[in-house]
């Protein structure tokens, strides 16, 4: 699914913390109260965003919208390879001046393929964070609701930009909830499910230097 011009890293995943609901003192006098029970579970943010429907969806949808810019890039590309190498093969049978014309096309090439590929970039990266950023704000309420429906106290995110992706160094599967929230938001958005598996990851070619 990852075909883009720029890895994809959303900045919006956070540990999320319920606080344990508090009790009145007519239900449980304070001094024979047993402390409640602390349930912990761990979610990959980055991967419940990419794995909904909408997600899903969405991500291919911006990949398409590129492809022809993605191809644009590489036929630049081409272009400039192709000078290089008449560079390359003609270099003792050119005069002064029929050089120097050549080395000015090839270094002009070569700016224009990075200014688009710089700006295609950040045009992509740009686009792709406003779905991430869509997803995860109604993530967040299912997130919410999942966690309270299953009494759940602390839930840490562990995906690779998580805060928590340091401190967690090993969790039972039995403790991730991932899949549980992804179904969930998934019955909440009502968005069917991709026809079929998204493309291999192929990212557009990055200039040489």
């Amino acid at each position: 699914m990852n075909r883009n011009f720029a890895r994809f890293i959303p900045a919006m995943a956070l540990a999320i913390i319920f606080s344990v609901p508090a009790f009145s003192q007519a239900a449980a006098p304070a001094a024979s109260a047993a402390p409640a029970a602390t349930k912990v579970g761990i979610v990959n943010l980055q991967a419940a965003i990419v794995n909904t429907n909408e997600g899903q969806r969405d991500f291919e949808a911006l990949q398409k919208k590129f492809d022809p810019k993605r191809a644009e890039l590489e036929n630049l590309k081409k272009e400039v390879d192709d000078l290089q190498k008449k560079l390359s093969v003609q270099a003792d049978k050119l005069n002064d001046d029929a050089r120097a014309e050549l080395l000015k096309q090839i270094d002009s090439k070569k700016k224009s393929l990075q200014r688009s590929y710089e700006d295609s970039n950040a045009d992509f990266q740009a686009q792709q964070d406003e779905i991430a950023n869509r997803i995860v704000q109604k993530l967040g309420e299912v997130l919410d609701k999942y966690a309270k429906d299953n009494g759940f106290t602390v839930i840490l995110d562990v995906s690779p930009t998580g805060q928590a992706a340091g401190p967690v160094v090993w969790a039972a599967p039995s403790v991730n909830i991932t899949q549980g929230v992804v179904d969930a938001y998934n019955a909440q958005s009502g968005v069917a499910a991709p026809a079929k598996a998204a493309a291999p990851a192929k990212a557009a070619p990055a200039p040489k230097k």
